[in-house]
């Protein structure tokens, strides 16, 4: 399994994002993405950009919640399993099973590509107080304090950080000048239909779920 430097960019950015690897064997890994129906597109352009990894088309599926038994949709893409992917997860991943930060975290944040595409599958824009967030795993204080610190190295962007008391999830905060610089960085990489996320008059916005932390 080959991939071009602007496929490898993408690939980096979703798995910063919502997708998993899942080891399969000793040395091989699969990718599998999911979203919500409604970003139907943003799938299809994800199976476009990395086509020859993917088993099929992105499949439309039901699934019914546990507690409030309500049917939803969404849609799945499953690569093959290949040890490229192995290869790649023993990077995103511990001995465990846990995502953690790549060694050459500064590298891999060296791509616009790649903050766009973490920024579609896990940032917002808050029109409250016009601040950007990306969502990230509960890393350790130290792992925070990486991202943050690739952010200024490559960048020159200033991020805060936040954290649940609980620590269960933690997102990155963008203000002022920095949400500016970060939106100037990833704006041509954000496809059509996930720009409500860098408008600051969208017409459609998630905007709300910035009173919590996923």
């Amino acid at each position: 399994m080959e991939l071009s430097i602007r496929q490898q960019d993408i690939l980096h950015g979703m798995i910063l994002g919502d997708a998993y690897l899942q080891k399969t064997g000793s040395q091989n890994a699969r990718l599998r993405l999911e979203h919500s129906s409604k970003q139907q597109a943003y799938l299809d352009w994800k199976y476009s950009e990395l086509e020859h990894i993917f088993q099929s088309e992105p499949q439309l599926l039901q699934r019914v919640h546990p507690t409030s038994h309500r049917t939803y949709e969404y849609v799945r893409l499953q690569s093959y399993a290949s040890a490229f992917l192995g290869s790649v997860r023993s990077r995103f991943y511990s001995e465990a099973g846990k995502k953690i930060l790549p060694y050459e975290l500064n590298e891999v944040l060296s791509s616009p590509l790649t903050i766009a595409v973490w920024y579609m599958d896990d940032g917002y824009y808050d029109t409250r107080d016009k601040s950007a967030h990306i969502y990230v795993q509960a890393f350790e204080p130290l792992e925070i304090q990486r991202l943050l610190d690739a952010f200024e190295h490559c960048w020159g962007i200033e991020v805060k950080a936040y954290c649940r008391p609980d620590r269960n999830a933690c997102q990155l905060n963008f203000r002022s000048t920095n949400r500016d610089t970060l939106f100037d960085l990833i704006k041509p990489h954000v496809i059509t239909t996930m720009r409500y996320k860098i408008s600051f008059n969208p017409v459609t916005t998630d905007s709300n779920l910035s009173q919590k932390v996923r």
